[in-house]
Parts: C-alpha cells; sequence; structure tokens
C-alpha cells in the first residue's frame, strides 16, 4: 500500500471480498539523509511521510493491520547501483522493472510467508492467468492506457502463482469511483507520480553527479561526432545522454539532431538525423519466460522496445546468448539497457534486457 489510489483500493476491494488482508508499504528510499539537489522538493511517490499515513489510515478505518516494510538496504544496493552502473556502461536503464524483478516481489513474498499469508496483491494494471500447461502468465490490463504488463516481465513462475492483481479488468475511471464509494474522495482525486522514486526532481544527470564522485570531471572533453567519425563540438559526459534524445544537446547544427550511439570506451556520443535512429534487429539477454518455457526459432512477437511503445511484430530465434529480435518494419530509437517485452496478443511471452542492435 503506497498511499495512493491503486494500492488502497487493491486492498480495500479485497477486504470487501472477504479476504483477510494485511496492508504492506514499501520504504526503498530515504530523501531525509540524501541530497536530492532539489532545494524544497518535497518527497514524492511512494516514499514520503504523508503516503504512509494515507496507508495507514485506510487500513485502521477498515479494520486490517498494516505494516511499513524497510527495504531501503536491498533496493539501494541493486536498483540505485544498477541504475548508475548501466549509465556509466552507455546504457538506458529501467530501475522500475528491477526493482519489481529482483527487489519487491521477493520482499513481499518473504513478508507474506511470514505473516502466514498465501498471496501478494498490487495495484498493478495487469492481470494474471494460468495456460493450459500449468505457466502462469501476466496479460495486458484492460484498461491499454493504464496497462503495466511491460514493467512486469521479470516476475518468475514462484512469485506469479502467489500474486493477485484485483484491478487488471478495470478502467481507471471506475477505481476513482470506487474510491469515491470507499469514502475517499480526495484519494479518488489524487494526482498520480511518473517520476522515479529516488529522483524526486526527474533530474537523473544531477543524481549520477551527486552519486559518482568527480563524475563530471572524468567525462569531460568528450565529442559528439557523426556517422562518420567527424567531430562536431563537445559535450558534457557521454552518461548524461539517452538513445533518442533531441532537445538538451547544447548543440546547433542547423538542423535536428538525435542521439544514435553511446561509446563510453571513447566518450564519444554520435549525432544523426531521425532516419539514423532505425533499428531492424536487436539482441536481448537476461530472459524472463511466462507463458511458454522458451520460444521455437522465428515465432512471430509483438516486442515493446519501451514503455509506451504500442509494440511492433517480429520473429524471435534463439542464439547462444539470448534472443534475436527482427522486425518486420524498422523500429526508432530502440536503447541498450532497456526492456524488451515480447507478447502474443495481448499475453506476455516473456522479455529480457536489450543487450545491443
Amino acid at each position: 500500500m503506497s498511499g495512493g489510489i491503486d494500492s488502497t483500493v487493491t486492498a480495500l476491494m479485497l477486504h470487501e471480498q472477504g479476504y483477510e488482508v494485511v496492508g504492506i508499504t514499501m520504504k526503498t528510499w530515504d530523501y531525509a539523509s540524501s541530497s536530492t539537489g532539489a532545494k524544497g522538493k518535497k518527497e514524492t511517490g511512494c516514499c514520503n511521510v504523508d503516503s504512509f499515513n494515507d496507508a495507514r489510515l485506510a487500513a485502521v478505518e477498515h479494520g486490517f493491520p498494516h505494516y511499513i516494510l524497510d527495504i531501503r538496504e536491498e533496493f539501494g544496493d541493486f536498483v540505485i547501483e544498477n541504475f548508475v552502473d548501466e549509465y556509466l556502461a552507455g546504457r538506458t536503464p529501467n530501475p522500475c522493472v528491477m526493482c519489481n524483478t529482483h527487489i519487491k516481489w521477493r520482499a513481499l513474498l518473504k513478508r507474506a510467508d511470514a505473516l502466514d499469508c498465501a498471496f501478494i496483491a498490487t495495484g498493478h494494471y495487469g492481470q494474471i492467468h494460468r495456460h493450459d500447461n500449468g505457466r502462469f502468465y501476466i496479460r495486458r490490463g484492460v484498461d491499454l492506457t493504464k496497462d503495466q504488463s511491460y514493467v512486469l516481465w521479470g516476475l518468475q513462475q514462484d512469485l506469479l502463482s502467489r500474486t493477485i492483481l484485483p484491478l487488471g479488468t478495470y478502467h481507471k475511471s471506475e477505481i476513482r469511483q470506487m474510491a469515491h464509494d470507499f469514502g475517499y474522495p480526495e484519494l479518488a482525486k489524487k494526482a498520480e507520480s511518473y517520476e522515479i522514486c529516488f529522483v524526486p526532481d526527474n533530474d537523473y544527470r544531477g543524481f549520477l553527479k551527486r552519486r559518482v564522485d568527480c563524475l563530471e570531471e572524468k567525462v569531460a572533453g568528450g565529442w559528439f561526432v557523426d556517422k562518420t567519425g567527424k567531430k562536431l563540438g563537445q559535450h558534457k559526459g557521454y552518461p548524461f545522454y539517452t538513445i533518442g534524445q533531441r532537445k538538451g544537446l547544447d548543440i546547433a547544427l542547423g538542423k535536428p539532431v538525435y542521439v544514435t550511439h553511446i561509446s563510453p570506451e571513447t566518450n564519444t556520443v554520435t549525432l544523426g538525423d531521425e532516419a539514423d535512429l532505425d533499428r531492424s534487429e536487436m539482441t536481448v539477454t537476461k530472459l524472463n519466460w511466462m507463458k511458454y518455457d522458451g520460444v521455437s526459432d522465428g515465432m512471430e512477437s509483438i516486442t515493446k522496445v519501451r514503455y509506451r511503445d504500442k509494440g511492433s511484430l517480429s520473429n524471435l530465434y534463439n542464439t547462444d546468448s539470448g534472443i534475436q529480435v527482427k522486425f518486420y518494419e524498422n523500429v526508432k530509437g530502440i536503447a541498450p539497457g532497456q526492456s524488451a517485452v515480447f507478447y502474443e496478443g495481448d499475453d506476455v511471452i516473456g522479455g529480457g534486457i536489450i543487450q545491443r542492435y
């Protein structure tokens, strides 16, 4: 229970259905003991005191227990270190995927076992189904504007088998109405946060500078180059750029240009036209399979390369290191480090991390 509308309605809905509910709020990051660089910036998202109090109040008012689970050490050691390391390697990480896959669900399940709970439930918009082959998998949420199946591809079978996602068959408007009907009209109007929970000012570059000693000095003096290697001007350091970026480059070339490649080894950032972002294939590693225990060569998939991506038709081929994805039509802005998720219709076949294109 983050204190937001989705997790609160999830808990109250299950409580009303007769489940014995125990509310858990996870503390992943402590802004009070860290420097965010954003003076006067309030804590946001799932980690502020107001949200903790909102979650506890809802539990108390409906007569079920509530606990705060402190996972700051686990979260920091894995999610934040991965976030920093990926940018330093010239890749673009997705910390929410990493947190769901490696931290939150495992921590919840561990506490569920300690409390003798049979299931864990979250307010994610997705559905869990079981195939005739016995495997559990995620299906897109009915509300495609809120669907979160993309960030859940890493959940393994033991986690899926004990997870309930009650909101997957509802639209967000229905959940807002439920919050109002449960007696929380202010919660129904509560704004949603899309920020990374440990970067509340949305300035990941500033976060990197604060986390890595003398980072600016270490990466200063690099060059923007074109696809032939011609120097176009100096940049601020390769970790501060992402594939597909157009704004904030601080270079005037007389036309719009985009980041098309990042090379940590040479501290160069390649710029090109929008067409230079087109890719016809990519390699995906660190796989987790859901609906099937792997795929046969040539299997057709709708492959998403980012959260808001609508997905593109592709064929999947097994390799020694993972999966080679070959698209029917070129896809723009594929970024190593991001997640690739494979769908069969609305069902998640599996997913992994984009290694290269």
